[in-house]
């Protein structure tokens, strides 16, 4: 499966970064393939060692702006233009797409990607790795458009949040079988 991460390209504490490095080894140890921002910064640098070492496959889109911080052992590198087409060409490539933490950057991708899902633009499942209660404030403020009327699918079809790595990638293994 090609599983498109949003995360962030800092450097955090290890309360991101060990979860990070377990989703990293799952991912690759189950023989899926990253689909990422293509950097080798920060949390993004650190997935993609994991799922490299663990034997998964790696396809970094990254922006012209970011060549200079392009992660070097990917299986492939796509260059784009802008963020634009570089959030399309992370959607176009993505049998599912996961988030884990990350600053305005991945807030604004899966944004995105939820406004899309949310009209029909595509029916890929997004699943948020709330690791160490991160998104807390995003599930709750999702919980009240989904019970205000803000949504016009129920927010469980939208999008679903996972307290572990492991929890993430069998949520997702599961709607791939059935």
């Amino acid at each position: 499966m090609n599983i498109t991460v949003f995360c962030s390209a800092y450097s955090l504490d290890e309360r991101y970064t060990e979860p990070a490095a377990e989703f990293a080894r799952l991912l690759g140890e189950r023989g899926h393939t990253l689909v990422w921002g293509g950097s080798h910064a920060g949390l993004m640098g650190l997935l993609a060692d994991g799922v490299k070492e663990a034997g998964g496959r790696l396809v970094g889109i990254s922006v012209d702006l970011l060549a200079h911080k392009t992660y070097e052992g990917a299986d492939e590198l796509v260059m784009t233009r802008d963020l634009a087409e570089r959030k399309a060409q992370l959607l176009a490539r993505a049998d599912a797409v996961v988030v884990l933490v990350g600053g305005l950057g991945t807030l604004d991708e899966v944004s995105e990607v939820l406004e899309l899902k949310k009209h029909g633009l595509h029916d890929k499942p997004v699943v948020v790795l709330d690791t160490d209660g991160f998104y807390e404030g995003l599930h709750t403020q999702l919980l009240r458009m989904d019970q205000e009327g803000f949504l016009p699918r129920p927010l469980a079809q939208l999008i679903t949040f996972a307290a572990t790595p492991a929890e993430a990638l069998d949520h997702l293994q599961h709607l791939r079988e059935h």
